[in-house]
């Protein structure tokens, strides 16, 4: 079924904002980026774009709305037409240790693996609870969204329905999950598996030097 202009803009607002953030927004935070009136108008969109399977909404749970996968394709499929190919050249390597000859060669890295996946997102990392897994503040994490993870994969967990953070990933014995830092001096977080929502798996990080 077709889409109004505002319906449009409320599906582009949940796809950017899971984007960034790994998980969808609030009510109150939908209505206040979009300028809506009130939560009411908020509701009266989610239930009109259910109703046309553009949207499914998790019953009691917080944040948890989401954009169809055939809208999120066609949104990210747009969003990529518009840029240049993600590519950049790759003229060689080059040893962090003993030097070795620089050979310029003719291959190209391409990260159309990581942009052209509709099921990659960007996040921007805050904090230090990861430095001895060199992922420090400021850098980017490329995420696949995925909820099935293994013991050791560093994952975007949301904690009770409402904090995000970025950990190691491991079961325990007695049935809890263990968010483990790289940082010695920081302790785990430890969750029942109910209170728990794993977003996704670390795939490489960015790191931009100014």
């Amino acid at each position: 079924m077709a889409l109004t202009r505002r319906q449009k803009e409320f599906l582009d607002f949940l796809v950017g904002f899971t984007d960034s953030n790994g998980y969808s927004p609030s009510y109150e935070e939908i209505a206040s980026a979009l300028d809506l009136a009130s939560l009411a108008t908020v509701h009266k969109h989610v239930s009109a774009l259910e109703l046309k399977g553009y949207l499914h909404r998790g019953f009691n749970q917080s944040r948890s709305l989401e954009v169809s996968p055939k809208y999120l394709q066609e949104f990210r499929e747009a969003r990529l037409a518009s840029f240049p190919p993600a590519e950049v050249p790759l003229l060689g390597r080059i040893a962090a240790g003993s030097p070795v000859e620089a050979i310029q060669g003719t291959e190209r890295l391409s990260f159309q693996d990581y942009v052209g996946d509709p099921n990659t997102f960007a996040l921007e990392v805050r904090g230090e609870s990861m430095i001895e897994d060199h992922i420090c503040n400021g850098d980017f994490v490329l995420v696949e969204k995925q909820t099935e993870v293994k013991d050791g994969d560093i994952v975007v967990a949301l904690v009770d329905g409402s904090d995000a953070t970025l950990k190691r990933f491991y079961r325990e014995p007695d049935g809890s999950i263990r968010l483990q830092p790289a940082n010695s001096a920081m302790q785990p977080i430890r969750v029942a598996p109910s209170a728990l929502q794993v977003q996704g798996r670390v795939l490489a990080v960015l790191r931009k030097f100014r």
